[in-house]
């Protein structure tokens, strides 16, 4: 008889490894996602959609720890529950219901960047190595044991959204190379050293502000970090806000260090100056304006920043 799975899943992460768990034969009775918020950019595949064409029953409920969801699970008998990006901690009552265990797919080499969006984090703290863990799912987030890792390099330009592509592809290869072993219960359980580890919460936009006055390298970490498609990061002007889409570190010696920290225009370029007196070269800038954002010229942003705007 086939295994029995309930998922729990959002995002690419989420649909590549349902559809590892399908192509593997795993029968998954039960999908439980997200509403897509229409306050998010929703840049990522569809969890809901793959489940639909599959004939999967699917909900969304608001409260993990509701009632109704968790008769739901119960109804469905899981040997696993599978956990794929989904954004809430599940209670661990809800956990036990799973005959043969609870896993999740954590974005991360745990124990290091445990906690909420783990690509991110890496990139803004200069890391050149993450990856993707499947684990046991505990009382406390990214905790339990760890059953396979893949590890993948972040390149010093990287985007957060180059590496989290790196990463989904990284999930994906975890679980179709140790679900076999795991559905026959041969899976290894190796330590989760917390202690050797690091956990870290979510980011808000405001997160993205640029400080110039820190070192270049610092400041183009967070430039990677929060690129599009996640908010950007940004400074503002005379009551306009620019947000610096793509950039460069540029090398040293290459632009005036004498000037101010901040961003300069120069020869038809835009250019930041940062705290150690090195520079960023500024490849895409955007202009937010009354809810838009627009690319701006380097002419564009000389002319706008001239004319300030006081809200």
């Amino acid at each position: 008889m086939k295994p029995r799975a309930v998922v729990f899943a959002y995002h690419n992460v989420g649909v590549r490894c349902l559809q590892v768990l399908l192509a593997r034969g795993v029968d998954v009775a039960l999908v439980v996602t997200h509403e897509d918020s229409p306050f998010e950019n929703i840049w990522f595949a569809s969890v809901a959609t793959v489940a639909a064409e599959h004939g999967i029953r699917v909900v969304t409920p608001a409260d993990p720890q509701s009632p109704e969801l968790r008769a739901a699970v119960s109804a469905a008998r899981p040997d696993f529950i599978f956990s794929f990006y989904y954004r809430h901690m599940l209670p661990v009552d809800l956990l036990a219901l799973a005959a043969r265990g609870a896993y999740n797919m954590h974005g991360s080499l745990l124990p290091k960047y445990r906690g909420r969006v783990p690509t991110n984090w890496a990139v803004l703290h200069g890391e050149t190595e993450t990856g993707a863990t499947l684990h046991e799912m505990a009382a406390k987030p990214d905790a339990g044991a760890i059953i396979a890792q893949t590890p993948v390099p972040i390149l010093p330009d990287d985007t957060a959204a180059q590496v989290f592509d790196k990463v989904t592809v990284a999930a994906e290869q975890t679980l179709w190379r140790v679900l076999p072993a795991l559905l026959a219960g041969q899976a290894p359980h190796l330590p989760n050293d917390l202690a050797h580890g690091s956990y870290y919460g979510g980011r808000k936009p405001e997160d993205g502000r640029i400080d110039w006055t820190q070192p270049a390298q610092q400041v183009y970490n967070l430039i990677r970090a929060v690129a599009p498609p996640y908010p950007g990061a940004f400074t503002d002007i005379g009551g306009r806000r620019f947000v610096v889409a793509r950039a460069r570190l540029a090398a040293p010696g290459a632009l005036r260090p004498d000037l101010p920290p901040g961003l300069h225009v120069s020869d038809n370029a835009v250019f930041a100056i940062c705290g150690d007196g090195r520079a960023i070269a500024i490849h895409e800038l955007r202009h937010q304006h009354d809810g838009a954002e627009t690319v701006v010229t380097p002419a564009e942003f000389a002319q706008l920043i001239q004319t300030p705007r006081h809200s």
